[in-house]
């Protein structure tokens, strides 16, 4: 491609871009950099500020400080209290200096003897030394004290590109073409949000002066980055409101007393506001879009059954979609107890059925017999016609995608969709994959549902001691789980260790050892699925006393006599999958006991399971889970584009994801954004959310 080979000086390709030519700009493929536009983008990764770096006579206690040094001495120790101290010595310009990390020993492996490192915090003088604790570290490169000092950014490298020479790439291309990039947003806009243009923003972000212009360049493409996504959210909630046209599903006092006497129990206040809120979506004629969103144990499957039997009184059919056959067995087994004394014609549609059966169910569905269909991803197929679907429940919504959701909302008369979740969502993670949805929250427990007691145990005292008492619950009357990370041994493992804990070892060594008094049960996911079920049935039913498991059982499996649960290597479990899981006990009106079995001495570790160990508020939980983990883990999955940003952090930046809500979602509702002066933002944001969203082809 000749230089002249574009009209438009930001599609370049790089080797042309001063400093580069053909053989740099090969390396720079290697970190998809191609065009002038890539490397604009192209943010750095961290910040050095060389500008204030201290000597040791400088240092004044818990005062912010930074020094520089090199690598000396390095070594990790085990405390008084039991806590794995790591210590690091630098040699710094007017002496030494000591930084000391606790309980986070694979720093240790970091540090090698010569580096040169930066400390950043507040030090203190201790055993004639300034010592800092848990500083900040930047580990430099050989160059990077000769780079001019100042401000320097830090970029990703590929093997024989330095950071030295991908700072003057990074100049000239800011210097010669950043003027050139056009900002989509109005300046009146610009005024209002106190955002800076987007060419002065890149200039500050790769060439500043100090680390405050870097911040404040740094906010105006985060910004931009957020805005566009909640701006995809905001046209898709629109046109769901406008352009979704459902059946409305009235509900009068009467019928509302007649599907309350179905159920045994009264419903809680949390459970009642949930009611009211789906009711009132349900009444109009276009097609609700909630997401219910309850704690472990607090009832949404109530509040869903409340859901369906209004849509089935107004004469149309529901369905509700669970992600595994276990959770649809379960729901399965919920509703038909619960319907035993109605008239509501109901079908379970999961792949187990047979060719005959599976034939009968979908002629039922197609020609309005059944009523009310529960089921798998089955649910979804072509060939599955319902005669009038009036309510969609999509459980456990984060293991389906936004196209799987869509499968119902296809024709020109959409269902009414209800997306359903027993995983609290952090807030931040609410307001992006499933910003377009109205919410519903339930926090609030049923009555009598006692918190259940969590402890961590360490070491063969510990858990023998936990095996004791576990043995004398057995022996009242109660039923327990034991967790297992997998099915299979790990032949590598040292015999009698932790890390032996799969399902079928520890099956045979508690069934043989520890309770062969008991009746001892096993159920993975690699099982026939007749006998998992069998397994799981006989559980239920209280003919197994112990039941060794893997996460099978983590979603809709409700016996409550089981009381209690060991989770084996808890640490390689995310916090809320803990909660779920610790949520199948405790569901009767015995105390429950959750026991976290761990010998990891990993911060992270330390940190997850002494949440689990203080609350049993699963929003709180998700929170410190999302802090710790970040949004793919906290979901249970990584599906490639599920959350599409490309440079802002949903954990660190929090603060700015709900002012570019607001202000997002009010330029669409006002319809200020459908205003000429919008127009290059929104074929913007159409044109990289479009396929995501599943947005029509016109605008």
């Amino acid at each position: 491609m000749s230089y002249a080979a574009t009209d438009d000086p930001l599609l370049r390709p790089v080797q042309f871009v001063r400093g580069v030519g053909p053989a740099r700009a090969e390396l720079l493929a290697r970190l998809n950099l191609h065009t002038v536009t890539d490397l604009l983008w192209n943010l750095p990764r961290d910040v050095l500020d060389l500008s204030h770096i201290s000597t040791v006579f400088d240092l004044k206690e818990g005062e912010l400080r930074t020094v520089f040094g090199v690598v000396v001495d390095r070594d990790a120790k085990e405390t008084s209290t039991g806590k794995i101290m790591t210590a690091v010595l630098l040699q710094a310009d007017g002496g030494f200096v000591r930084g000391v990390f606790f309980n986070q020993p694979f720093l240790l492996r970091k540090f090698e003897i010569g580096q040169r490192v930066l400390f950043s915090g507040k030090p203190k003088f201790h055993l004639r030394r300034w010592e800092f604790s848990h500083p900040r570290v930047q580990w430099l490169g050989e160059e990077e004290m000769g780079d001019g000092g100042g401000v320097l950014p830090v970029y990703p490298l590929t093997e024989g590109l330095s950071q030295h020479e991908m700072r003057r790439v990074m100049r000239s291309v800011v210097e010669d073409f950043a003027p050139l990039v056009l900002d989509p947003l109005p300046e009146s806009f610009r005024t209002r949000a106190q955002i800076m243009g987007l060419s002065s923003a890149l200039q500050q972000l790769h060439l500043p002066k100090t680390v405050d212009e870097h911040r404040v360049g740094m906010r105006r493409l985060l910004f931009d980055d957020l805005l566009e996504f909640q701006l995809a959210l905001a046209l898709r909630r629109r046109f769901w409101k406008r352009e979704r046209q459902a059946i409305p599903l009235p509900i009068s006092a009467k019928i509302d007393a007649r599907i309350r006497r179905l159920f045994s129990f009264h419903f809680t206040a949390g459970q009642n506001q949930a009611i009211k809120e789906i009711v009132g979506d349900l009444g109009r004629e276009h097609a609700m879009h909630r997401l219910l969103q309850a704690d472990v144990g607090a009832g949404k499957t109530a509040v869903a059954v409340y859901a369906m039997l209004v849509a089935i009184t107004a004469g149309t059919q529901a369905v509700i979609m669970a992600p595994t056959e276990v959770l649809a067995q379960q729901h399965w087994n919920t509703i038909d107890r619960l319907l035993t004394d109605s008239r509501v014609e109901r079908r379970l549609l999961t792949g187990g059925l047979s060719a005959a059966q599976r034939r009968t169910t979908l002629e039922e569905i197609a020609t309005g017999r059944a009523q009310l269909v529960i089921g798998t991803q089955a649910v979804i197929q072509e060939a599955v016609k319902f005669q009038k679907l009036g309510l969609a429940i999509v459980d456990e919504q984060h293991k389906f995608g936004v196209m799987q959701r869509a499968r119902f909302t296809s024709s020109d008369i959409s269902p009414h969709v209800l997306v359903m979740t027993a995983t609290p969502i952090p807030r931040s993670l609410c307001l992006t994959q499933f910003g377009d949805l109205d919410l519903t929250l339930i926090s609030e427990l049923p009555p009598g549902r006692q918190r259940v007691v969590t402890s961590r145990i360490f070491g063969p005292l510990a858990t023998q001691k936990a095996w004791n008492f576990i043995r004398q619950k057995l022996r009242d009357g109660r039923q327990a789980y034991v967790v297992c990370p997998r099915v299979e041994e790990d032949a590598s493992a040292p015999i009698g260790t932790d890390a032996t804990a799969s399902a079928e070892g520890v099956f045979r060594n508690l069934s043989q050892g520890e309770f062969k008094e008991f009746r001892v049960g096993l159920v993975h996911g690699q099982q026939d699925r007749e006998a998992r079920f069998k397994t799981m049935d006989a559980f239920r039913h209280g003919e197994i006393d112990l039941l060794v498991s893997t996460t099978v059982i983590e979603v809709g499996v409700d016996v409550p006599n089981a009381t209690l649960m060991v989770i084996h290597q808890a640490e390689r479990f995310g916090l809320s999958q803990l909660h779920q899981l610790r949520g199948r006990i405790g569901r009767g009106k015995f105390q429950g006991y959750c026991f976290l079995a761990s010998e990891s001495d990993s911060l992270d570790a330390t940190k997850r399971l002494a949440a689990m160990e203080s609350t049993s508020d699963g929003f709180r939980i998700a929170e410190v889970d999302f802090e710790l983990r970040g949004p793919g883990d906290v979901l249970g999955t990584r599906q490639s584009g599920s959350l599409p940003l490309r440079v802002a952090d949903l954990v660190r930046d929090q603060g700015l994801l709900q002012e570019t809500r607001t202000a997002a979602f009010n330029l669409v509702e006002t319809g200020e954004f459908d205003e000429p002066a919008f127009g290059p933002l929104k074929n913007q944001v159409l044109d990289r959310f479009r396929q995501l969203m599943n947005f029509p082809q016109s605008g």
